[in-house]
């Protein structure tokens, strides 16, 4: 049977809302759909975009004659609110949706258990979705914990905030959950034990974690890329960890970005959890996916900028990198090859029509941003004028010269340069004591036009050199709104907070269209219940 009420979601930890916008934008076959009765997040920039996007949402699914008032707020500069008189209590709506809350504190866990209690039908079929921190199993985190005087793991309370999540799943038992978190996960440890076991039996027998028996289901613990799946009560040596990793790129995602994803199935829903595997897919390039946005260029930081100045900047870079070469080519004739296009480019270099982008930056062919991909099905919205969120950074005058050179090595000889060896003409090696041991050869990396890219982290809103755009004459790093199409998020999704915010909301969310495609997996369970 088909359940003609929508499916319910709660959504925990929830960002700006990549797996609810995957999930919330699902339609099955006889019109079936998800409905978001409350998502959470404590950081106010995230759960401000999670707000307006959950705003979009009731616009468009219930009031479409008042979604002119989003589209106003996102594309007018000043705009002081985003709904007007007959979309306000739409706005109210999404304002209840998305709360602002902490989950863990002992207020935010009371609003939260209130809210459950008056939106959520027990009696009916509804999904738990969300991805507790991971800033505590990444392997940045690690390695930073490890550099602080007296860190335990035990003693951090970002390893046990799965548990807020397993406490709802066992006191509102969820007839399907989906819990995603990063690689690192599996390696963890808090003392000597690892971390990913624990939390396999946890998730399996709620009841049990909580030292209490539970007349409630038990869960299984499926892979949604293989037939791994772990029960209550088995050997957790039974499974292979690596096994619940999904690799995005091989389902339609433009990133090479690597997540543990676990689909919980209650017991009651087993005997129609036989068909849970995604279906492979391939991604696009990131030159399909970005290179039809309007070319920007950066801006300077710590002197003057302009126009001028910024080309000025860099076509003195590249004349010196053309003659460092050049001294080079007798040494390394593969510099041949390298100092030809560096010279070819200072010659003929000019940044007269870029401008740095903005906020708000018109459409304006041929700047249109198709894919000529299955995402043109996903990621356009022709209604919006604008593109939202398509700003350079500035960059100091030195990293220009690092971004350039890589650029032109990058289409040179089809692969990004790394560390000392390549980056070895005057003036490239960054002022870092670890710099020639090899440490940090991918301190400077190139998206390549080609392939699909690395992973899009929240990193990205400290500097952009892991994130430098394969275009020489643009010589910057990825926009926002170029991460958040890497990651699939539409194109009229609006990212709020300052800039550095908004690359952090990116760089932490779910891919939308995988989360989509997990969500039509959870459907197939449900629905055939």
């Amino acid at each position: 049977m088909s359940f003609k009420s929508p499916i319910q979601i709660v959504d925990l930890f929830a960002g700006p809302g990549g797996l609810g916008e995957g999930f919330s934008s699902h339609v099955g076959p006889e019109g079936e759909r998800f409905e978001i009765k409350v998502s959470a997040e404590m950081e106010h920039s995230a759960r401000s975009t999670l707000r307006l996007r959950a705003f979009y949402r009731i616009l468009k699914n219930e009031l479409p004659e008042a979604l002119d008032d989003y589209y106003y707020y996102c594309e007018t500069a000043g705009a002081a609110k985003p709904y007007t008189a007959r979309s306000l209590e739409a706005w109210k709506h999404a304002d209840n949706e998305a709360q602002l809350l902490e989950l863990g504190s002992s207020e935010g866990n009371a609003r939260l258990d209130n809210i459950l209690s008056a939106r959520l039908d027990e009696t009916k079929p509804w999904v738990l979705i969300g991805g507790p921190p991971c800033q505590a199993y990444s392997m940045a985190g690690r390695a930073r914990n490890r550099g602080k005087i007296n860190y335990k793991a035990e003693d951090d309370h970002r390893h046990f905030l799965y548990r807020e999540y397993l406490r709802i799943i066992d006191e509102k038992k969820p007839s399907v959950f989906v819990m995603e978190n990063v690689k690192g996960i599996l390696s963890s440890k808090v003392g000597e034990e690892q971390i990913f076991p624990r939390i396999l039996r946890d998730l399996a027998d709620p009841g049990a974690a909580f030292g209490h028996s539970s007349d409630g289901p038990k869960y299984r613990i499926c892979s949604l890329v293989t037939s791994d799946a772990y029960e209550s009560g088995a050997d957790t040596e039974s499974i292979t960890p690596s096994n619940y990793v999904i690799r995005a790129e091989n389902y339609g995602i433009p990133q090479a970005r690597h997540r543990v994803i676990l689909l919980g199935i209650s017991e009651d829903f087993l005997d129609s959890s036989e068909n849970r595997l995604l279906l492979p897919s391939p991604g696009a390039a990131v030159e399909d996916v970005i290179g039809h946005l309007p070319m920007l260029r950066s801006t300077l930081t710590k002197q003057r900028d302009s126009v001028d100045e910024w080309e000025f900047t860099i076509r003195n870079h590249l004349n010196e990198l053309y003659q460092e070469s050049r001294a080079q080519e007798k040494i390394d004739p593969r510099k041949i090859a390298l100092s030809a296009n560096l010279g070819i480019l200072a010659n003929s270099y000019s940044g007269k029509n870029l401008s740095s982008g903005g906020l708000r930056v018109l459409k304006q062919d041929p700047w249109l941003g198709q894919t000529n991909t299955s995402l043109d099905k996903w990621l356009p919205d022709d209604r919006l004028k604008y593109w939202l969120n398509h700003e350079a950074r500035g960059h100091m005058t030195s990293d220009l010269r690092r971004y350039v050179f890589a650029a032109v090595f990058a289409e040179t000889f089809k692969r990004s340069p790394k560390g000392h060896i390549d980056f070895n003409l005057k003036g490239l090696a960054p002022d870092h004591k670890n710099w020639v041991t090899g440490k940090f050869s991918d301190r400077f990396r190139v998206q390549m036009r080609e392939t699909y890219s690395r992973t899009i982290t929240s990193h990205i809103a400290k500097d952009g050199h892991y994130f430098i755009h394969y275009d020489p004459l643009q010589c910057r790093s990825l926009t926002v709104r170029e991460a958040a199409r890497l990651q699939t998020f539409p194109d009229n999704y609006f990212f709020t907070g300052n800039r550095t915010q908004q690359f952090h909301q990116v760089g932490n969310a779910v891919p939308p269209l995988l989360a989509h495609q997990i969500a039509e997996v959870v459907a197939r369970i449900i629905n055939r219940r």
